[in-house]
């Protein structure tokens, strides 16, 4: 039985993963990089903040900071997240859906702390999550499990009682190997991992409220 659920944000719960790798690139030409590889938001995604600011500048030689890099990055997506990216279809219809049935949700994400919530209170849903978990209190992102970990024991629940909702790959390989119920969900950005976050997910859905039949 699921007791319950941690939703990825970006390409889950926010219709915002182009924002990301338009970023990506816009910081990289801002600062030199005159014709940046157009798999390096594939490669950065997979990191947190601090892991992916240091990458730029390694990879690409940037004479800055790592702070300037991550300050940088926050302030070029703030606008889009505090007045435009939309919630994904069926959100709320969702989580009225679990409230009815008392389950508990949260959040686990790699994105900025501030970002997350600012767009999570402009959509108005913010408050109706036990918790949003960030690379603040867990460094070492989703590709270690502890921030899993950290939201079921907010649950007081098991790995297994605990339904994962994610669009990227990796995190659904690291949800997985930790013993979580795990929920791959559609999203265009990551179309080339699909037939494999098909093939190791307990369940796939093209849409969020599709996870109604779920749990």
């Amino acid at each position: 039985m699921i007791k319950g659920v941690i939703f990825d944000l970006d390409g889950t719960l926010l219709d915002s993963m182009t924002v990301w790798s338009s970023i990506d690139r816009e910081f990289l030409i801002e600062n030199g990089v005159s014709d940046p590889p157009p798999e390096v938001s594939d490669v950065v995604k997979k990191m947190t903040v601090d892991e992916s600011s240091q990458y730029f500048i390694d990879r690409f030689g940037l004479d800055c900071t790592k702070e300037y890099v991550i300050k940088r990055i926050e302030d070029m997506v703030r606008q889009r997240y505090e007045e435009q990216i939309p919630l994904k279809p069926h959100v709320n219809e969702l989580l009225d859906y679990l409230d009815s049935r008392d389950i508990k949700y949260g959040i686990a994400t790699a994105t900025y702390k501030s970002l997350a919530e600012a767009a999570l209170k402009r959509c108005r849903v913010f408050d109706r999550f036990s918790f949003l978990l960030t690379d603040v209190e867990y460094p070492a992102g989703k590709n270690f499990p502890d921030i899993f970990m950290g939201g079921a024991e907010r649950f007081g629940a098991s790995p297994e009682e605990v339904l994962v909702v994610e669009d990227s790959l990796h995190c659904i390989e690291t949800a997985k190997a930790a013993g979580f119920t795990s929920c791959g969900v559609y999203d265009p950005v990551a179309v080339s991992d699909r037939s494999r976050i098909i093939e190791i997910s307990d369940y796939y859905v093209n849409s969020l409220d599709e996870i109604i039949k779920i749990v």
